[in-house]
């Protein structure tokens, strides 16, 4: 090894360690997102292996700036303060407001849940969605995250990945399934894809709540790069022949559109 990358890597640890609040602060963030609840600071520590003290003023400077909010019996929970980050980062997205706009004009699936995700590495994030009055056992809700592999737009977008990028996705294990039609391991999950490709549009046939099936499709960028995905929710019960089918093609219609508003020519 040489002189230079010593001192390259030596240096890009010390930049690394120069943070290391910050970092805490941020695990601290995500794992009460994750809980999707409140947690007690003993929980914090403990899950974190965190020392007292450090959870401590962590904790208090997170409440302090409105990350963290204190409940009554003294568990934290996310603070307001990150909505300024989340309207922040939505209002830079234009696929979100050209989402609201088409669906809010089309009259063929004003009866049906319909949302729109972003893949974050192994899971989707959903970013916009509109719920139909119908109950579907499941209730959609932006910033919620759910495993890719058992969704109908994360099928679709994982269909978009090359080989390569997909084993490396689920390199340190795959998800355990939400339902008993869940797929259960890498292998299974590419053979769906090979048939999402075929189709061009994907299919969750009750993986994410058993009552409810989802067909999806992907949203493309001017260079042709899938950015998103759509899907449109319903009753397991109200598959009927040739819906799936047929709410599939609407779903590549309204996401062909939306592509071509985002400049793709494909």
């Amino acid at each position: 090894m040489s002189g230079d990358s010593v001192t390259k890597s030596d240096q890009t640890r010390k930049n690394i360690d120069t943070v290391p609040a910050l970092r805490r602060a941020v695990t601290i963030l995500d794992l009460v997102a994750a809980q999707g609840g409140a947690l007690s600071a003993a929980d914090i520590t403990r899950q974190l292996a965190l020392p007292k003290s450090t959870a401590h003023g962590q904790l208090n400077v997170l409440t302090e700036l409105g990350l963290l909010v204190r409940t009554a019996d003294g568990a934290f929970r996310l603070g307001p303060h990150l909505m300024r980050w989340a309207d922040g980062f939505l209002s830079q997205m234009d696929i979100v407001a050209l989402f609201r706009e088409y669906f809010a004009s089309d009259s063929e699936l004003a009866g049906y849940t319909i949302t729109l995700t972003v893949l974050d590495r192994d899971e989707v994030v959903y970013i916009s969605c509109r719920n139909s009055e119908k109950p579907l056992g499941h209730t959609f809700r932006i910033g919620m995250r759910l495993p890719a592999p058992f969704t109908a737009t994360g099928k679709m977008l994982l269909s978009e990945l090359p080989d390569d990028a997909l084993a490396a996705l689920f390199a340190n294990g795959f998800p355990q399934p939400m339902t008993a039609a869940g797929v259960s391991n890498l292998d299974e999950l590419r053979q769906e894809l090979i048939a999402i490709r075929a189709r061009h549009f994907s299919i969750d046939n009750g993986q994410i709540h058993a009552a409810m099936t989802c067909v999806g499709a992907a949203i493309y960028d001017h260079t042709g790069k899938a950015i998103a995905g759509i899907a449109t929710s319903f009753l397991s019960s109200e598959a009927r022949t040739g819906l799936v089918e047929s709410l599939g093609e609407k779903m590549r219609e309204a996401a062909l559109a939306l592509s071509c508003q985002c400049g793709y020519q494909g």
